[in-house]
């Protein structure tokens, strides 16, 4: 039988920052890390206000589906912020 890789969003919408108000901006995008185990443990990996990656609970968030030139602009954009 074949694995199934679980997906991961690229993106996703801050829908509750209730816990983490300096880390998690309401209703801001933000962008997803592929973390197979964190997602398994219902968590995505999620690049916040600090630049850095942290795991914080999916429920926090809801997907987003970008077109992709709009994905291009924000990978470039992630670049030169955060690399």
């Amino acid at each position: 039988m074949k694995a199934h890789k679980l997906l991961t969003p690229r993106f996703v919408i801050c829908v509750d920052n209730t816990e983490y108000p300096a880390s998690l901006e309401l209703h801001k995008i933000y962008r997803v890390i592929p973390d197979d185990e964190a997602v398994r443990d219902g968590d995505w990996r999620i690049v916040d206000e600090s630049g850095k990656d942290y795991l914080y609970p999916a429920e926090y968030f809801a997907a987003i589906d970008l077109p992709r030139p709009i994905v291009r602009i924000m990978n470039k954009a992630y670049a030169r912020t955060f690399q």
